[in-house]
């Protein structure tokens, strides 16, 4: 199973996918409530699989998550989204993230993107 970065503004957002992450026997090795903070641990934490909120407050989750990718071509992202974000989730795709979970979270849909992204 995955060690995995969860990164939102959100606070309940964070312990909800939290919560199905250890749930779906994943390991939560940190936590990150804007994009500089997510970058700043994924240097220092080396997670398997980052999940990255979209709007978050100084930096967002598309820069976030390009500089990642930038700095690790090989970083598994995938971008949590509202319904209706489907325009920048494509885009997200196309700087490199690898798939995306639509909020709220559907606990069977999350595990199953999750346990795909880290086997492929």
């Amino acid at each position: 199973m995955g060690k995995v970065l969860v990164v939102d503004d959100a606070q309940f957002m964070r312990l909800t996918l939290s919560n199905i992450l250890t749930k779906g026997g994943h390991e939560v090795i940190g936590e990150a409530s804007d994009g500089q903070e997510a970058i700043e641990l994924y240097k220092q934490l080396q997670p398997e699989l980052v999940t990255m909120d979209i709007t978050m407050p100084n930096l967002d989750g598309m820069d976030a998550a390009e500089a990642i990718i930038e700095n690790d071509p090989e970083a598994k992202v995938i971008m949590c989204s509202a319904v209706g974000q489907q325009k920048v989730v494509v885009q997200a795709i196309q700087l490199g993230a690898k798939d995306f979970i639509v909020k709220p979270f559907d606990e069977s849909r999350v595990l199953d993107t999750i346990n795909r992204v880290l086997h492929n």
